[in-house]
């Protein structure tokens, strides 16, 4: 159905009235407090952000309510409240008797980006109430408000249903990850622990052929290299050149990622903070190797840092790091089970925003769709 037959058939033939906001839903600003200023407790501060800044312990607005945050790279987000809140740097928008607020909520998420436009200010962007109080507001059937409410309360029952779908989705996924990751590690850890005497212990320098850093710091990435750039992030960016061609393990040698492990086979490049392994002995399989720097190396790096210094490898460390050498047919059959789990796991991980972006587009088109009133005069 289009958008225009829905509409028309929601509708039923009554009018569409476009009224300023600021006419119809009463704009209150914020009261300017900070942690100093308010005792902690369990309501939410709403400032300039996403999330509530703090929680205290009084409150400012209760019931429904709509917020705008008010400035910094937030300015301009729209977020629904049930609940009592304290509308700090932000303001609040309240409906009349006439006005269903989720309605009004949903309706100003469909047009979030002319909000954000409003922005002014050159060091901290700020939104204010005198920049969208005229936004035109459509109203069904102004004349008769129970049949405008009922209007309102369809759409918003659609809207809210494709809402909650998504967040169902969500934590479906989320737990169904959490399984599989639970597993992986079970198994993971039964298959890599030997007995004594069972398998023989050497090190990576034993074992390894080449270990050796990348030589490029972060001004070498490019935007559209035609190389993978490995540096100490978990995601891998962009250069111009190449200085391996090989099947290497990489490893991020500081930072909030350090130990943090890729595997690529292929032309690459690498940050001078990164590690490259390549070449193992003919008694080792590099995905045997993969599994086992996967599952210890990181509680390893901790183990052998200074206490109280930021975590980091050296190159002593990775050479003495231990590694189990089980028969290359033990390590054939450890990587097939491991690498199963692996795959499913990384695949509801890359599923998970995918069906999550899927199910908000489709949000978005109905939003649009129930939304798109004919336009008229104010």
């Amino acid at each position: 159905m289009s958008s225009n037959n829905f509409m028309k058939k929601l509708l039923d033939g009554v009018e569409v009235e476009w009224m300023a906001l600021g006419e119809v839903c009463i704009l209150q600003r914020g009261t300017s407090a900070t942690k100093n200023t308010l005792a902690q407790g369990n309501i939410p501060v709403i400032s300039g952000g996403k999330e509530p800044s703090f929680y205290c312990n009084k409150f400012n607005r209760d019931g429904e309510t709509i917020t705008v945050a008010g400035s910094g790279a937030g300015a301009g987000f729209v977020q629904y409240w049930k609940e009592k809140i304290f509308v700090n740097d932000a303001f609040s928008i309240k409906t009349t008797d006439t006005l269903n607020t989720k309605y009004i909520f949903h309706y100003l998420l469909n047009i979030q980006d002319d909000i954000c436009a409003t922005k002014k200010g050159g060091g901290v962007p700020h939104v204010h109430i005198s920049d969208i109080k005229d936004f035109p507001i459509p109203i069904p059937c102004p004349d008769n408000p129970k049949k405008s409410l009922k209007i309102q309360a369809e759409i918003v029952r659609i809207l809210d249903t494709f809402t909650e779908l998504t967040a169902e989705l969500t934590a479906e996924l989320t737990a169904e990850l959490t399984a599989r990751k639970k597993q992986y590690n079970y198994y993971r850890d039964q298959l890599l622990t030997f007995e004594e005497g069972e398998v023989e212990w050497r090190t990576l320098g034993d074992i390894v052929h080449t270990i050796t850093t990348g030589k490029l710091n972060a001004n070498a990435m490019s935007e559209n290299g035609e190389y993978l750039f490995f540096t100490c992030d978990a995601n891998p960016f962009r250069i111009d050149t190449y200085a391996f061609d090989t099947e290497a393990i990489i490893i991020s040698g500081n930072g909030s990622q350090v130990g943090h492990i890729n595997y690529y086979n292929g032309k690459f490049n690498a940050y001078q903070r990164t590690y490259v392994l390549a070449d193992t002995i003919p008694d080792v399989s590099m995905r045997y190797l993969l599994q086992y720097l996967k599952a210890h190396l990181r509680a390893y790096i901790f183990q052998h840092s200074k206490k109280g210094s930021v975590p980091y490898i050296t190159m002593p460390m990775l050479h003495n790091f231990k590694v189990p050498i089980p028969k290359l047919k033990t390590q054939e059959q450890i990587c097939i089970i491991l690498e199963k789990f692996d795959t499913l796991t990384t695949s509801i991980t890359e599923g998970l925003p995918r069906e999550i972006e899927l199910r908000q587009k489709q949000y978005e088109y109905y939003r649009d769709m129930l939304l798109s009133f004919p336009k008229g005069e104010k």
